[in-house]
């Protein structure tokens, strides 16, 4: 089986200008921006980018993905830290913080993927999940959550997430939910 070609050094530095462009073109002006304002603002030509993302669906698809894989891995950090001793309820609260504001920041990259259809994140919820369901059997072990509190319900918590909504306002409503998963105290 043949080897895939490796990249030239000008190609990879383009790949990366495009990718930094598309963050910020996609986030500030939404899956409707046109990919020669994507180019334009990398530096780049137009048969460049489409050299590297043949359609506006892989662009969006390579953003999703990469933020998907920063989320992974700040979920998996904190379950290690978690496993490392530090208290699981703050450590879940941060995390769940972290995110709930970070969807909130990137609403044009989730609208891009949805109205596109960048839909391949390969494993990466599976991963979240895994490293998730060890940051929630922790705090039910140290106390902090309700018995019947699973993995699932912080994935409600996440995909319900008021992320169009003002600082304050997704904070109560984390506060609300958070309340609503803890263990009663007694």
């Amino acid at each position: 089986m043949p080897q895939p070609r490796q990249l030239r050094a000008d190609a990879v530095r383009n790949r990366q200008k495009i990718m930094e462009a598309a963050r910020e073109q996609v986030t500030a002006h939404g899956p409707e921006v046109a990919m020669e304002a994507i180019a334009a603002a990398a530096g780049v030509a137009v048969g460049t980018l489409y050299r590297h993302f043949p359609t506006k669906a892989d662009l969006v698809g390579a953003v999703v993905l990469e933020h998907g894989e920063a989320m992974v891995r700040d979920v998996a950090d904190t379950a290690a830290r978690v496993e490392a001793g530090r208290p699981a309820v703050p450590e879940l609260r941060a995390l769940l913080v972290r995110i709930v504001d970070g969807m909130a920041e990137d609403r044009a990259v989730k609208a891009a993927a949805a109205v596109l259809g960048a839909t391949d994140h390969g494993d990466l919820e599976e991963r979240a999940l895994a490293a998730a369901a060890r940051i929630v059997a922790a705090a039910k072990a140290e106390g902090g959550l309700r018995p019947d509190v699973t993995t699932a319900d912080v994935a409600l918590l996440i995909t319900t997430a008021p992320t169009d909504r003002p600082a304050e306002v997704r904070a109560r409503w984390l506060e609300v939910f958070l309340a609503g998963l803890s263990a009663p105290r007694g």
